[in-house]
């Protein structure tokens, strides 16, 4: 009788999964992302910037998820991140280009790749710096929200109903700062500060209140403004500092 046979696979990694339910929200997210290109070709815009819209909310609810549930790992944060590229780097970049900026030929491409290695790059340099990072500040415009800025510009304009043809220019000035945006050095406040559980002001509670009011009145314009306060946040928090950094008097050796 022969021996039985070893098997090739580490037992330990044969009892090693993929845990299912935060890498199910970064599928959703993902299959945002694609529904978002597949509507942009279609023609169909404001379902393309929706669907990005949801894959932001996917995206921030996996990782909270997963240290709810103690389901992180290492498959899971690779995963979320090849997630992001394509929700927050490709999809942008492909509905301004089929919105607008096909119309400007070489300019218009050159301009949506330079949002898409924009992501690429951010990502890339969030994943290596993430063990050394200030918690609270990210060092460049956040990819989901640089892709929330394009994709509100289409939303709201399409809402209003311009055309892309007519804001062709403007598509690409958004696009390419956004793209120039995440991989800056500027630092952007990153919420994670923010407590739920401590208590808040009754004036903070209103304008809340207010926010969501104002969001169910005009979700485009209301999302796409929110967005573009906080892409431009990081340059005024340079700006501010620079000013400061001029007044002080340089202290003598």
């Amino acid at each position: 009788m022969q021996p039985p046979r070893k098997s090739l696979i580490d037992p330990t990694l044969r009892k090693k999964g993929i845990y299912l339910l935060p890498n199910l929200f970064t599928t959703s997210a993902l299959f945002a992302g694609f529904y978002a290109i597949v509507q942009a070709m279609g023609g169909h815009y404001d379902f393309a910037a929706t669907a990005i819209f949801v894959a932001m909310v996917l995206d921030g609810i996996d990782g909270r998820v997963a240290r709810l549930t103690h389901t992180q790992s290492p498959f899971g944060a690779e995963y979320d991140s090849l997630s992001d590229m394509v929700s927050f780097g490709v999809a942008p970049a492909l509905v301004a280009y089929v919105w607008a900026l096909q119309g400007l030929g070489k300019l218009g491409w050159i301009g949506a790749f330079i949002f898409c290695v924009g992501a690429a790059l951010r990502l890339a340099r969030f994943n290596t710096k993430l063990d050394v990072a200030d918690k609270r500040y990210f060092q460049g415009l956040p990819s989901p929200s640089a892709a929330a800025v394009v994709a509100g510009f289409v939303w709201v304009l399409d809402d209003y109903g311009i055309a892309g043809k007519d804001v062709v220019w403007l598509a690409w000035a958004v696009t390419v700062f956004s793209g120039i945006s995440m991989v800056s050095n500027f630092r952007y406040y990153s919420f994670k500060e923010i407590n739920m559980r401590k208590s808040i002001p009754f004036v903070a509670l209103l304008l809340i209140i207010l926010g969501f009011a104002l969001l169910t009145y005009k979700p485009p314009l209301v999302l796409f403004c929110f967005f573009v306060a906080y892409a431009l946040s990081g340059y005024v928090m340079w700006l501010l500092g620079f000013i400061k950094n001029k007044k002080t008097p340089a202290t003598p050796e």
